[in-house]
């Protein structure tokens, strides 16, 4: 079903208030659990490449349980979906987890600008996670396309017109990630208590 486009920031709000109605989820509970999620997910990765560099196949053993939880906790927030929206929504995280680590690092060695870069990107991937999964991306209609120039272009316009617009306030990136994070940032409000 394609959603109708917000002609005005009032009615994106009032699309907002409606979906948390139907939706009571707590958004900033649950953004503090998709942190919390990331985590799990580094955790999985370290303790296979710390069973592979020691040898010890313990640090395996422990991979099970920490991904039963991991899993446990993603169905808190993506209780249902649709293909492999699970499967995008955990590596939407894990990668957003990676580029804030390597931004980090990169920051330390005092290249800030391309710290600064990396931390936009894992921000853009993280909206991308919630754009997903509050249905403000619309996936009708998606297809395997063959990988030439001229349908992916097409494909990425067809992306960037079915995210709902906000139109009122300025966005300063006018792309799909920048639409997403001028949503997101309304939506998902970790300081709301």
């Amino acid at each position: 079903m394609m959603q109708k486009k917000a002609e005005s920031v009032k009615e994106f709000v009032e699309r907002i208030d409606a979906a948390k109605k139907k939706n009571p989820k707590d958004l900033s509970s649950d953004q503090d659990l998709t942190i919390a999620i990331m985590n799990l997910i580094s955790i999985e990765e370290h303790l296979i490449f710390s069973g592979a560099k020691t040898g010890k196949s313990s640090f395996y053993d422990l991979v099970q349980e920490v991904r039963e939880l991991r899993k446990n906790l993603m169905l808190k927030i993506i209780p249902s979906y649709e293909g492999e929206v699970w499967c995008i929504s955990k590596h939407l995280l894990a990668s957003s987890m990676r580029l804030m680590e390597v931004g980090t690092k990169q920051q330390s060695m005092g290249r800030k600008e391309e710290a600064y870069q990396l931390f936009n990107q894992a921000y853009e991937l993280y909206c991308l996670f919630w754009g997903l999964n509050m249905n403000l991306v619309n996936i009708d209609g998606a297809e395997w396309k063959e990988d030439s120039l001229e349908k992916v272009q097409e494909e990425v316009k067809q992306i960037k017109a079915s995210v709902i617009p906000v139109q009122e306030e300025k966005v300063a990136d006018n792309s799909m990630f920048g639409k997403l994070k001028s949503v997101i940032r309304k939506a998902v409000d970790c300081c709301i208590e």
